[in-house]
């Protein structure tokens, strides 16, 4: 059977930085205690007429011209986001439409911050049943929008951003010839569903239970990414680079360090200059490091998300 593979990546980050001193000036907060409990210098906001259906296009221009392909290449569309507010049409379809795309399927994908992985096993299933030869898999928040300005607990983590890949089928697939987008370790405690939520009317607001995320994240996480590289027929100690959902740097370093992983593995941290961007973190930070050549061409990664529901997903990729 057939896989498939990431062969372009793009990102999209508003203009405006604002930083844990002009925090400071809002709430009751701190440079050294945002940076102590959070890792976090600055995080970029959207302008108020951006809209999540821009920065997805945005990122996603980037990858299809990244990928040499035309728009009419393109059988699918996927934007993961918990923050866009058009019900229908969808993202996806505003993004299709906006990019040329022609007749690809589109639709939107909501499983919180877990939901790029999620989205992009989910196309990589749809690849590998013959439903489409390309996709593309965004993930996008305007996080600005839902965040309560007031409380200082979840003011200082939340950014706005972009992501996007193009995944094609590929004849070789991962395990054994390890090329390709791996078997996907997903999964959910709905025990645990008021964890991390957006909750609400028509204008909902942020919140989580940090410490409950911190516990499950740090206990849970290590044994799920572990599993994600066995499906993949690697160890942690294979992996070029480990991609987290960038929620805390305290979380990112709890996690990678129960894997016992080699000095040459590149940890992603873009958490410190973006803050957590939901479903956008993963492929922003992933779309940023093999853009600049930290990431090795074809070294395997490691990709993993968590967020409301609790829900996970993760699986190894290799780098375009």
């Amino acid at each position: 059977m057939p896989g498939s593979r990431i062969t372009a990546l793009g990102h999209y980050q508003p203009s405006r930085v604002l930083t844990n001193d002009d925090l400071a000036g809002m709430v009751d907060t701190s440079d050294a205690w945002i940076r102590r409990r959070t890792g976090i210098a600055t995080r970029r906001i959207a302008a108020d007429t951006e809209t999540v259906t821009d920065m997805a296009a945005a990122a996603a221009a980037e990858a299809l011209a990244a990928s040499g392909l035309q728009p009419r290449d393109i059988g699918l569309v996927t934007v993961a986001t918990c923050t866009a507010v058009d019900r229908c049409p969808s993202t996806a379809a505003q993004v299709a439409g906006r990019l040329g795309i022609p007749a690809a399927v589109a639709y939107d994908l909501n499983n919180g911050c877990a939901g790029f992985c999620t989205a992009l096993a989910a196309a990589d299933h749809s690849l590998r049943a013959g439903a489409a030869r390309h996709a593309l898999v965004i993930g996008a928040e305007k996080m600005s929008a839902v965040t309560d300005w007031s409380d200082r607990g979840t003011c200082v983590l939340l950014g706005d951003g972009a992501g996007a890949a193009v995944i094609s089928v590929s004849g070789d697939g991962i395990g054994g010839e390890r090329d390709g987008i791996g078997p996907v370790v997903w999964g959910s405690d709905p025990t645990r569903s008021d964890a991390v939520r957006l909750a609400g009317d028509w204008h909902p607001r942020f919140a989580q239970e940090g410490q409950t995320v911190f516990r499950w994240a740090t206990g849970e996480l290590p044994a799920i990414a572990r599993e994600a590289c066995r499906r993949a027929g690697i160890t942690p100690a294979d992996l070029a680079g480990v991609v987290t959902h960038q929620a805390n740097l305290r979380i990112i370093e709890a996690l990678t360090r129960h894997l016992d992983l080699p000095e040459h593995v590149l940890i992603a941290k873009d958490v410190v200059d973006s803050g957590n961007t939901s479903a956008a973190s993963v492929p922003l930070a992933l779309s940023k490091l093999t853009g600049s050549g930290q990431l090795p061409q074809g070294g395997p990664v490691l990709l993993l998300a968590f967020g409301g529901g609790l829900s996970w997903a993760g699986q190894v990729v290799t780098c375009p």
